[in-house]
């Protein structure tokens, strides 16, 4: 089923409809879909590059609106609508161990790793945020730069070194920023480790 959606997004790019797609994609990613907005924004930026930060600009604001979504739906809605979601995408016992050994600050430190790095997924924080009681204000801040900083990153690798970049990117700059979220939550851990 997975593949089956990846190839479906993956398809969208071709579209005339396609910045309306990864808006939808970007925000929907961020509360409730599987497949990142990556996967669409990047066959776009290579096809078009003079377009690529207009949409790392469409990507973000759709995103950032999607977390919204996300994080209402864990303040209102968690127990119906949020719960089964969750459930639906197996990733409730993840949801439920990180809402179990984390503190206020940890949420917004997971909010940044996921926004630049998916890890954990978005829409796992976004819920989670809103279910922490994260203040809404600093929440949208937060999403503002962790998914500017990913979407304007890519576009800017696009534009610099175009298709030659785009196996790198699909490959490796997952696991580079995954590597670089991991180090950022160890720095943090040790901080709260050794100062308390």
């Amino acid at each position: 089923m997975l593949r089956r959606l990846y190839d479906w997004t993956m398809s969208l790019a071709a579209r005339k409809s396609a910045e309306k797609w990864l808006a939808v994609i970007a925000f929907i990613e961020s509360s409730v879909f599987l497949v990142p907005a990556d996967v669409l924004y990047l066959p776009m930026a290579l096809a078009r590059p003079q377009k690529a930060y207009r949409y790392a600009l469409i990507a973000t604001v759709a995103s950032v609106l999607g977390g919204i979504a996300g994080w209402f739906l864990g303040y209102y809605a968690f127990e119906t609508v949020a719960k089964p979601i969750l459930e639906f995408y197996g990733k409730f016992d993840a949801f439920e161990r990180l809402r179990t050994s984390v503190d206020y600050q940890m949420v917004l430190l997971l909010l940044v790793t996921s926004g630049l790095a998916h890890l954990p997924p978005i829409k796992v924080v976004t819920i989670l945020s809103g279910v922490a009681h994260i203040n809404i204000w600093l929440f949208i801040v937060s999403a503002i730069v962790a998914r500017g900083a990913r979407f304007l990153l890519l576009a800017w690798l696009l534009k610099r070194y175009g298709e030659p970049i785009r196996d790198f990117i699909e490959r490796r700059l997952g696991q580079i920023a995954g590597v670089g979220a991991a180090v950022l939550i160890v720095l943090y851990v040790a901080y709260r480790y050794f100062l308390h």
